[in-house]
Formats: structure tokens, sequence, C-alpha cells
């Protein structure tokens, strides 16, 4: 037929297809610049992001559920009419792309030194080109609905542009600065990580006390330490000024154990009295916390690890005026060139020999680890480029303040400001080669320092032309927190730039709440409020935030709720998933359990219960297209899709039209609330009940008895009931689309004929609620006839009716009920297979009669009644419903209770109470009708 759709549905064989399609027909570019609707007013802006994955990056959970969140915002924003643009791109990521380089050369026998830095960089382009787009083809094959036209790459010449001018601008301001301080410094990469990149693993450690001596003879104090190896930098002691038991040490001399350098004892509070022996050794060089004591009390700083993080002695020290000084002592030198572990042992084992070890003790640690390379990070006094955090932290917290960026859950403000509150300045140098090179240049000649927007000839303090490009690189999330305006065309002010910044939404991980979403913020609302708007007034904060909102999603689980890791091998590959149950399956999964604050629990038996939704509607499709030809066949003519769809219907509607239009029209404002509040699994709760249950379940075996097709014969009811089922299912299909866009755009293409309105469901129409008439009377008759059928069904059940016969039924009610079941017997028959309906005069009771509040009924059948199993049946719903009683009775006699209680709650729970006596009464009536 026409509208022929396989009998199986394939995911497989439509998925692909429709991917390559999208890309092809370039369906979602959105260009700059004003487009016009008829009214003359430009329609309203959607513009989002992507959190750039690393270029090395492939497709994981995590990146699935937020592309899943994003594109069902983005499709479900352009169906609104919107201009909804979703910017796609990757980041370079310095560390993780340099590894895999250095990596692929090591399988060669070399190593990135055998290079200079222009071809290293040059073997990095290579395999970006080779290997750099994978998980941006997985985005492609997986329908992320992205502006690919708009694709950037963080080293894109535009964008390295901009990150220069950046950075130049923040220097001119005094607000980059060159500093040694304590970094988190990697020994296998040889750079200074963001915290960001540093895992902290809960591991069994040591806690060795050592024994410093007094350097007159008088006694000693004992230390508590975790990496007695530092103890060759020890520069103090440090007890609290408020620790009785070494008040009378403070300012003396000890000797350090197996050095013999003299270091003094100084009192600070952050020494603590219940921790170890409550002295603390202070090493300024490898310690952050020891940094800090270091600058409250000028101590000298001694570095005494190499980039290795090797003992190294004969090197320099930094002390704090920044003049450099011999590294060591004679005694010390025989540590000179281990690793730091190998010098732990010996250092222990000669603290030992020597007397000067107390005793070691196990010890929980968290250790910090490097995120990329594994290896265990060495706080280390480094010499890097920071940015002043101050004025902009106060900016970006303004910002939030004044309500201009919200957070969704709202808990993540709170959790914001605390971080920006207490936000210390940001290393963004990094010591590797792949990366935006620092644009400053260091004069041989006299030292000074020139920071340019291009290389200069000479140095401008002394005229020199012995100049060296600085060989750090900025950090990657520098660049990537200045996107939101780079990746527009600033540092010029571009249609773009005019058009779509600031963004309206950004959907991320709570992970890099601080390290990326602040940073964006910070960097924002100081580069953009220099940036005049479109109309040439002054730009406030307000338009200068790159976002109007941020949605944290939280992290996919296993179906346990177990932290998927290697380790524990629970990680679930989504590429896998997608091969056996589709794309739309693993989406719909993902949707159905998203909602803020929630982690997902991603179960492979769910994702088979959407699969099996799919072909549900596949079927529903299969059926549809039947009844369209075979009414063709019979003379109807009939137009397809949304002009079907009416806002009245006429008189003669039957009940079960009037009903599904009134109930897709609560759907559509159901879900519209839910994507608004980024409750996606409300909203994919609302279109699976509708669309399985009252749609597929109900109303397609409903309306076959409006679908007789008699050749010349035109029924207006089979017609307005066809006509009905073709535009509910078409507008079903738009409703579900940003969910699952694969399968309905083959299915609704099929429909179509090769004649679609559009060349994308996903540039449709999204289903509002004003496009359906509302009808409340179908919907109580619909849903009192559901609770009748579903109740015969049950007692049929019981009574062991065989499937395929029917049995008359009796039935008590109100006039209304009894109308309802007498005007529907053609709706009982075939649902619950009644072949006859008596209405009876009294009150129904007996093993084959049930009761509602709105009626009661009974299956005329005879069977041999168990009537233990009857009174037990009986006397269970008798105890439920005397004790629904009780508590009604002590609500409604609860003075204070009705004192505050809104009216309407009071009478709610009148009305319950009423109906819960009526079916108490007519139990204990069915009670003692048994027989004895």
């Amino acid at each position: 037929m026409p509208h022929d759709l396989p009998k199986a549905y394939d995911p497989s064989a439509i998925e692909e297809k429709w991917a390559e399609f999208w890309v092809r027909e370039r369906l979602f570019d959105v260009p700059a610049g004003s487009m016009e609707s008829d009214t003359q007013e430009d329609p309203k802006k959607f513009t989002m992001l992507l959190p750039p994955p690393n270029v090395t990056g492939r497709l994981h959970m995590g990146h699935m559920l937020n592309q899943t969140e994003m594109d069902i915002l983005t499709r479900w924003h352009r169906m609104r009419g919107e201009r909804a643009l979703w910017v796609p791109g990757t980041d370079h990521a310095g560390i993780a792309t340099q590894m895999m380089v250095e990596r692929q050369l090591a399988s060669e026998g070399k190593k990135r030194e055998d290079f200079s830095r222009e071809e290293f960089i040059g073997r990095v382009w290579e395999w970006k080109a080779q290997y750099g787009g994978a998980i941006t083809d997985q985005m492609r094959r997986l329908g992320a609905s992205v502006d690919w036209s708009r694709e950037y790459f963080t080293m894109d010449e535009n964008l390295s542009a901009a990150v220069k001018e950046c950075f130049v601008k923040l220097y001119e301001q005094g607000l980059i600065y060159r500093g040694a301080y304590i970094v988190n410094w990697d020994p296998v990469q040889q750079t200074a990580v963001s915290d960001l990149e540093v895992v902290h693993e809960d591991r069994a450690g040591k806690l060795y006390h050592v024994r410093y001596p007094l350097a007159d003879g008088s006694g000693s104090i004992v230390i508590a330490t975790t990496r007695p190896e530092t103890m060759l930098g020890d520069v103090a002691v440090a007890v609290n000024p408020t620790d009785e038991r070494y008040a009378s040490l403070i300012g003396k001399m000890l000797l350090l154990p197996l050095v013999g350098r003299e270091i003094p004892v100084v009192a600070d509070d952050w020494a603590n009295p219940e921790f170890g022996t409550g002295a603390v050794k202070v090493t300024p060089a490898h310690d952050p916390n020891d940094f800090a004591i270091g600058e409250r009390h000028n101590l000298p700083k001694l570095i005494i690890m190499d980039e290795k993080a090797q003992i190294s002695l004969y090197g320099e020290a930094i002390l704090q005026n920044g003049e450099p000084t011999p590294g060591g002592i004679k005694a010390q030198w025989r540590y000179n060139g281990l690793d730091r572990y190998v010098a732990r042992e010996k250092i222990v084992a000669d603290l030992e020999t020597e007397d000067f070890l107390v005793e070691i003790k196990d010890h929980p640690m968290s250790v910090a680890t490097s995120q990329r390379t594994g290896a265990v990070i060495e706080p280390r006094l480094s010499k890097q480029w920071f940015i002043k955090i101050q004025p902009l932290a106060d900016k970006a917290i303004q910002a939030v303040e004044e309500g201009h960026v919200t957070f969704t859950p709202a808990m993540y403000a709170k959790t914001y400001f605390e971080w920006m509150r207490n936000i210390h300045d940001w290393c963004i140098s990094r010591q590797l080669w792949w990366g935006h090179r620092i644009p400053a240049w260091h004069c041989g000649a006299c030292g000074a320092m020139t920071v340019a927007r291009e290389a200069p000839s000479a140095c401008g303090t002394c005229s020199s032309a012995d100049l060296t490009q600085e060989t750090d690189v900025l950090d990657t999330w520098f660049s990537s927190g200045l996107l939101p305006f780079t990746v527009f065309g600033w540092p010029k002010q571009t249609a773009d730039l005019n058009d779509f910044y600031p963004t309206d939404l950004l959907v991320t991980g709570f992970d890099i709440l601080f390290f990326w979403v602040a940073r964006m913020i910070m960097l924002g609302t100081h580069f953009m409020l220099d940036v005049p708007m479109p109309d040439g007034l002054a730009r406030t904060l307000k338009d200068a935030v790159p976002f109007r909102e941020v949605y944290i999603h939280a992290l996919v689980r296993d179906a346990d709720r177990q932290k998927m890791s290697k380790t524990k091998g629970n990680v679930i590959d989504p590429i896998d998933i997608i091969q056996r149950y589709g794309t739309d399956a693993v989406r719909f999964t993902l949707a159905s359990q998203a909602s803020p604050g929630t982690d997902v629990a991603f179960s492979e038996a769910r994702t088979e219960g959407n699969r099996a939704f799919a072909n549900k509607i596949w079927n529903a499709a299969r059926f549809l297209f039947m009844q369209i030809e075979r009414a063709r066949e019979a003379g109807y003519t009939m137009k397809m899709g949304p002009a079907a769809i009416v806002t009245a219907l006429p008189d003669f509607t039957p009940i079960e039209t009037r009903w599904i239009f009134a109930r897709v029209r609560a759907v559509c404002a159901e879900v519209d609330r839910a994507l608004t509040e980024y409750r996606f699994d409300e909203a994919a709760s609302a279109i699976y009940q509708f669309f399985w249950g009252e749609f597929c379940d109900w109303y397609l075996e409903l309306v076959k008895l409006r679908l007789e097709y008699v050749p010349g014969i035109q029924n207006p009811e089979t017609a307005v009931s066809l006509a009905g089922l073709v535009g509910v299912f078409e507008s079903a299909l738009r409703l579900l689309s940003p969910f699952m866009p694969f399968l309905t755009e083959e299915i609704w293409h099929a429909m179509y004929e090769g004649d679609a309105p559009a060349k994308s469901i996903a540039l449709t129409r999204y289903p509002q609620a004003e496009d359906f008439p509302a009808d409340d009377s179908a919907v109580a008759a619909m849903e009192t006839l559901q609770s009748l059928i579903v109740t015969v069904r049950g007692v049929r059940k019981e009574m062991a009716v065989p499937e395929k016969e029917s049995a008359p039924i009796q039935l008590h009610g109100d006039n209304r009920m009894l109308a309802l079941a007498d005007a529907n017997r053609d709706m009982l028959a075939r649902l619950a297979r009644v072949s006859d309906v008596e209405f009876a005069t009294e009150a129904l009771s007996g093993a084959n009669a049930r009761s509602t509040k709105d009626f009661d009924v009974a299956v005329v059948y005879e069977r041999q009644i168990d009537v233990a199993a009857e009174r037990e049946r009986l006397t269970k719903d008798l105890v439920k419903y005397e004790k629904g009683l009780e508590a009604a009775s002590r609500q409604l006699g609860n003075e204070g209770f009705l004192a505050k209680a809104p009216q309407s709650v009071v009478d709610g729970l009148k009305k319950q109470q009423a109906e819960t006596q009526l079916l108490c009464d007519k139990t204990r009536a069915a009670l003692e009708a048994l027989p004895a």
C-alpha cells in the first residue's frame, strides 16, 4: 500500500538514513540576522552551547544524558516557532591530547623530546585530523539537532586570536600576573593541572611519628607526617599557640633529622592539637597549607623535587625574596635522584637506624591523583601565570544574586555562592606544548617581559632583540570559559554576537559547576560589559551574562544506583546499547528518568520496554495506514495531518473521539509545563501514558466500532472518527518527536506519502493545548465507562469466564450512569465482552458483584461460588473502608484542622468520606448475603 511500513520495526534500518538526511539538508542551521515572521516581528530565540567534549573523547552515558536533554529542549523550542540554535564544538584538551600523541610516539619508539616544538604540534594536528572527530561523528549519527555549520574547535584560528586578545586585555588591566605558588603537579605529564583534573581516592596510608631534637640538646619534638620524603625541604615546625605542651618551645631551634639544618619552632593556628602529635613539619614548597604558613612567618621555600617527582638537591630553591639559593646540605645528598617513594623508604629506614623514628601508624588517606595519567599529584611550588579573581568574582556573584543567571535545581546557587566567595586566584598556565601558547616574551639581555598581541621585534625595556616566547600554554578552561562570546565573533561586534548573546540555557553536569560554569560567568560579565548592545546603548550586567539559566543534570548510574566505574565493571557503553535497542529507546529511557536533582539509574530492562513502546507506535501507524487505504477504496476523501484538527467537533462526534481530543489537549499542556520546569521524566511519562495507554490500548479499540466502510455511502460518524484518528495520531507524533526523533520522522513521512508540509517533522509546529477542543463531560463519561469496563474484566477473570465468551451484566446506578451504559452498549460489548445490560433497581451484592462510587455491577455467569474466598475478599475490603472512615472522622473532627484547612480540602474529605461510607455499607450487605 502507498503508506507501506515494514511489518517489523527495525531502528537500525531508519536511524542512519535520517541522521544523514538532517545533516545533508542542513535542517538545523540558523543564520544570523532577523528572520521576520508574517507579522513583521522577530521570533523568539533560544540558544545553547554544547559543553565541548574533549577532542580525544568517545560517547559515554554522561554525554548521552546531556545531549539527549539538550536535543529534546532544542527540538521543542524549534517546533514552538523559536529560532533555536544549538552550537556544537570540541575542546583541544591540552593534557589529554598531548598524552594521546605521546603514547602514539611511544609505540614508535619515540618521545616528545625527539622533536622540536613545531614538529610535535604538527604531529598533534595530524592526530586530530585522523582521530579527533570521533565524538562529533557519533553526535551526527545520533541525530543531535545542532547547527553543524557553526561547529568550532577551540584551537581554530579565530578562537585562538580571541583567546590571545583576552589574555592581553587582562594583563593590561593588571588582572594577570606571574608568580611562584603551590600547584597540583602531574609528574607524568610534568605540568600543573586544575582542581577539576584531580581525582581524590581513599587509600590506606601511614602516619609517621618522627622525633626532631632541639638544637640546644634540651629535648625534642615529635611531629606526625604522611609524607616523610618531604622533610628534606622542611624549614620549620609549627605548633598551635594555645597548645600548652609546646608553649615553652616556641622560638627555639630544632635540628632537622638526617640533614642537620637548624629550623625554628613557630606558633601558627593551622597546627591542630588534636591531629597526630599536635606538631607539624612545615615544607612551604610542597604543601599549600605549609606555603601559607611560610608566607605568614617569612620562611624560605625549598624545592626538593624536580618535575618528575624525583629528589633533586643540586638544583635551585626559591626563597621568599625570589632569589635562588643552593638546595641542600651534603648529608642529604644520598637521596638525590631517587623517586619520591623510593626516597621515602630509604628515609624511613635511615630515621629508624638513627633513632629518629618513634612509630608508624595505619592512617586512611584521601590521595589526589591525576585524572589523565593516574599519577599521584605532587603539590609543588612553581612559577605560574595567574588571574586575579577580583573584581571578576564580585560581578559574577552579583549576576546570580540579582537573578540574571538562575540555577535549576536551585540548591546549586548556594553551592555557587559558597565557592565564589572563597575563591582563590586562578592558575592558568600549563607546562605543555599543545595549547594556546602564552603571548609573553622574555628578554635574554635584561630579563624584562613583554606581553603583546603580536611577536615583538625588540625588548620594550632595553631594545634587545634577544627575545624568547614563554613556553607555557594556557589552561584549557581559560579558552573554554570564553566560548559563549568568542564563538559568536568577539572581539568584533558581529551580527552573531548581536543576535545570540547572551545564550539562553546551559545544560551541564554538577562536576564542572565551578571550573567551567563559574568561569564563564566571570569572564562573560567582565568582557561583555564593554560591548554595546545592538542598538548602541551601554550593556548592563543583565545582558553581559553568558547565559540566562543553568540546568544541572545529575549522574547516570547503573540499575542498582551504583556509580559506574571500570573497577566495578559496571560501565555501560551507550553505543552498544543503541545498537541493540535503537537510539530512540535509549533517549526515551534517559528522559523518562531525568528530573532535577535526581540521578538516573539506567536500566536495560527499561530500555527494552521503551523499544517495545516504539514498536507499539509502529504497529499503530500500520493500523492507521490500513484504515486510510480502506477509506479511500470506499470513496472517502480526507485531509492529512494537522489540517484535520479542528477546535470544535460536530455534535454527532462519538464520545471516544471527543474524549481523545480532550485528552491530547491536556497532555500537550502537561508536556509544556514539564519541559519548562526541566521535568523530562514527567513529560516522557505523560506522552507514554497517552500514546500507549489512552491512544493505543483504548482509543484504537474503540474507534474500530466506527470504521465500517460501505462503498458509495459516506457515514458522517465514520468520517469524523477517521479524521480524528488521523489528526490525533499525527499530533501525537509531533508531541513525541523531540524524544524519539527517528521513529517519528519515519512514520510522519510515510503518513504524507512524499507530500509532507515540511522537510522534517522537526520543522513543524509543536502541538499546543489550544489546538484541541476541551470537553470535560466527555472525559468524565469516558472515565466512568473505563472504570466499568475494567471492573467487568476483573470480575470475569475471577469468575473464570472464558475470554472469548460474552456474558450479560446487571448494573445499578443513578440515571446518568444507566443512560451512559445504555448509549454505549457497543463499547461494552467490544471491550468487556458484555452481551446484554440489565438495569437493577436495588444495590447488587454477591461474589459476582463489585461496587464503586458510581455503580454496582454484577456479571451474570453461573459457576460455583467459593464462599470462603469471597468472604475473605469482602472482609479485607470492609477493613480497608472502615479504616478510611476512621481516618476521615479524625480529621473532620479536629477543630484545629478545620480552622486552618482550605474549604476545598475540607469539602473533598467530606465527599471522600461519603463515598467510602457507601462502599462500606455495600460491602457489609454483601457479606451478610453470603450463605453461612
